[in-house]
């Protein structure tokens, strides 16, 4: 179960890959990789064709960033997520935020038995600030009815 400390402690990480940035620049992907960027985060996009985002390269794999990276947000289906999980235990990534719809009952059961920090079933961009629009709203209403982590 996701509490606020534990997402407190992945957004207190500096170095975040995003996994699932589309390099035809639309997508969920890309906008929390914008927004993350935006607000100050070293974010790593990871496409596993390749490929760029506003003229920055995309990586294939984690294994390929030349940088020390801290935690990932996966943006992908559920199988792929599952080989993530696999390429983050053998990097030593103790941090992920599977975005809602990327989650699986084994990849979170990889990263508990591993030891990972699972954020799942919440959207990164209620919680990473400036938290702005509609999701600045929905946190508002998950507050009121109860469904804001504790």
């Amino acid at each position: 179960m996701n509490t606020i400390n534990s997402i407190n402690q992945f957004l207190s990480s500096r170095n975040i890959a995003v996994v699932g940035v589309s390099s035809l620049g639309k997508g969920f992907g890309v906008a929390v990789y914008k927004h993350l960027k935006n607000a100050g985060y070293n974010v790593f996009g990871v496409n596993k064709n390749g490929g760029k985002t506003d003229d920055e390269m995309l990586f294939q794999s984690l294994s390929s960033i030349p940088s020390n990276v801290d935690a990932v947000v996966t943006v992908i289906p559920p199988f792929e997520t599952e080989k993530i999980i696999d390429e983050m235990i053998k990097l030593s990534i103790s941090q992920v935020w599977m975005q809602q719809g990327s989650e699986s009952e084994l990849a979170k059961e990889k990263c508990i038995s591993n030891g990972i920090n699972v954020i799942f079933g919440e959207c990164i961009l209620m919680f990473a600030e400036p938290v702005k629009s509609i999701h600045s709203f929905h946190r508002w209403i998950n507050k009121i009815i109860g469904k804001y982590p504790d």
